[in-house]
């Protein structure tokens, strides 16, 4: 039984990636959505219907068994190495991003300046990181846990405190262009600069939540979007020119927070 739960997780997985929905799969089926719905909901497939299905996602049903024994071999952060390669290389760095965001090969030739040969390279490199795998036909396989980060202070995070500065905050921030910007100051104590870390953790797997589950939506529906949030013990620079003396709250060894 546990077997049978996997391949049909798998098979899901493998329409989600290549964005197809239980309607379209009905019609190529032949089957109503109703059907095809409460086939998966009781996990209830002939040989047959599975050698279909397979055809519709252009797989081999071996594919799709190595697909399911590979599903638990996930990662969850690159090493200090793997990083460096991976900033050194702008459109590498690029083609990483619009994996994670579920692009396919055929949407990324399609909006960006790479040659084919070119972007099959950048993912072979992806492929040898285990970031990725590279499958027949250019299809891709994200081989990351829902656990994956960067590592903290590493090469891909020096990569976007080097770039965000002056690229992201030169905007006007209109809302009605989904831009917002808030600003607040104010005087907390460390309990409750703890609580607003848990509230800005918490916006954060919203944010990842939505991410994966806008990726069911065609491309043409969904727009680069990227949240910064920020919050630390500061004061303006202009501001401490006033002071008779340096503010000792603000030092590192008086102001340390436990683990969140």
């Amino acid at each position: 039984m546990a077997q049978t739960v996997a391949l049909v997780e798998t098979i899901k997985r493998c329409l989600k990636q290549q964005k197809i929905t239980y309607h379209e799969l009905a019609e190529k089926l032949d089957l109503s959505e109703a059907n095809v719905k409460r086939m998966f909901s009781k996990r209830n497939f002939t040989l047959s219907r599975l050698d279909e299905i397979c055809q519709v996602l252009e797989m081999e049903i071996t594919d799709v068994i190595m697909e399911m024994s590979n599903s638990g071999s996930t990662l969850n952060e690159l090493s200090e190495e793997q990083e460096r390669e991976l900033v050194s290389d702008n459109k590498l760095v690029l083609v990483t991003f619009l994996v994670v965001n579920q692009w396919t090969f055929e949407e990324i030739l399609a909006n960006y300046n790479l040659k084919p040969t070119e972007l099959i390279q950048l993912l072979a490199k992806l492929d040898r990181m285990r970031f990725i795998d590279l499958l027949p036909g250019n299809r891709v396989r994200l081989l990351i846990s829902r656990n994956f980060r960067w590592i903290p202070k590493g090469p891909v995070y020096q990569f976007f405190v080097q770039n965000i500065p002056k690229d992201f905050f030169h905007c006007d921030f209109e809302p009605m262009k989904g831009e917002l910007l808030l600003f607040f100051n104010g005087l907390l104590s460390k309990a409750s600069n703890k609580q607003m870390q848990r509230s800005m953790h918490r916006l954060a797997q919203e944010f990842d939540e939505l991410n994966r589950e806008d990726a069911k939506l065609p491309l043409n529906q969904r727009y680069g979007s990227t949240l910064v949030v920020a919050m630390r013990p500061w004061e303006l620079e202009m501001f401490k020119q006033f002071r008779h003396a340096p503010n000792p709250k603000f030092e590192k060894q008086n102001y340390h927070l436990d683990e969140v």
